[in-house]
């Protein structure tokens, strides 16, 4: 589609760029990255003058920026006469999450909201469930100031899953924060998980999600049938973010029994975090 409006499309890692040209020659299979991509990104930027690159999801201020999510919600919750018991959505970098739970969550703080705060991300890249709290860099060339974050280690390269926009090795600092102090729990779930997920919420509501905002989704059911075989009522809010109607080969898949169901590799997660730069992180 990009390509049909006149754009010029270079898969990352890209052999145009100092950045991708170095990850190839290391792995010239490899299937990139959030990471890398950043890294290249932010190459072609500083090359050019007429070119700016804005560094967003893992930031603090880009999740503070897209709380416009979060404050809507909340005023729909108000429309509503309704306050959520869980509120759920899928983590990548942050932002996505963050700018949908933070209102929330400054309520929680307050004592205002008795909620439970669920970050889903995928098994293949666990970085909230299996990284490490640490100074790492945002991108793969280390181009990009330290960050305080969970992280699999910048050099974490995760396997090719279709949720493409979760396959990133760290998390905001003050997402990572408040999933350090319990503020906000995590959980991971593999490709077949969400994509079941899926399925079951477009047969139901008549939405196909995208592979991203179904991990989501597959936090949602398991807490409705959790409150259900309990015998409680919850209301659960979650985020869906985007729709699958460029995930159709990923669905085909899943639908054929064709879909791998892969989670991380331990080998890999180790070597990710022994290229984490040597920051103490204060107490």
């Amino acid at each position: 589609m990009m390509e049909t409006y006149g754009a010029e499309v270079r898969p990352s890692p890209s052999p145009t760029t100092g950045a991708g040209k170095r990850v190839l020659e290391e792995h010239p299979d490899s299937t990139g990255s959030l990471g890398i991509a950043i890294s290249e990104a932010v190459e072609v930027a500083a090359q050019n003058e007429d070119t700016n690159y804005s560094l967003g999801s893992v930031l603090n201020h880009v999740l503070l920026h897209q709380t416009v999510i979060g404050q809507e919600t909340k005023k729909q919750m108000q429309m509503a006469g309704e306050e959520p018991d869980l509120i759920i959505g899928c983590v990548g970098g942050g932002s996505n999450y963050g700018g949908f739970s933070y209102p929330f969550m400054a309520d929680k703080v307050a004592g205002k909201l008795d909620a439970t705060f669920i970050a889903a991300e995928p098994a293949a890249c666990p970085t909230l469930t299996r990284g490490r709290f640490a100074y790492d860099f945002a991108d793969t060339g280390e181009m990009t100031p330290l960050v305080p974050m969970y992280t699999l280690g910048h050099t974490f390269v995760p396997a090719p899953v279709h949720a493409g926009g979760l396959r990133y090795h760290g998390d905001a600092p003050s997402l990572s924060l408040l999933v350090k102090n319990g503020l906000m729990e995590a959980r991971a779930y593999t490709q077949n998980q969400i994509f079941e997920a899926g399925v079951q919420f477009a047969q139901t509501q008549g939405i196909v999600p995208a592979p991203e905002p179904a991990h989501a989704i597959r936090a949602a059911i398991d807490e409705a049938v959790t409150a259900r075989e309990a015998g409680e009522e919850k209301v659960i809010l979650f985020n869906l973010c985007g729709h699958g109607h460029f995930d159709m080969q990923a669905y085909d898949d899943y639908l054929a029994g064709r879909l791998p169901e892969v989670e991380f590799r331990e080998l890999d997660v180790e070597a990710g975090l022994a290229h984490l730069p040597e920051v103490p992180i204060p107490a």
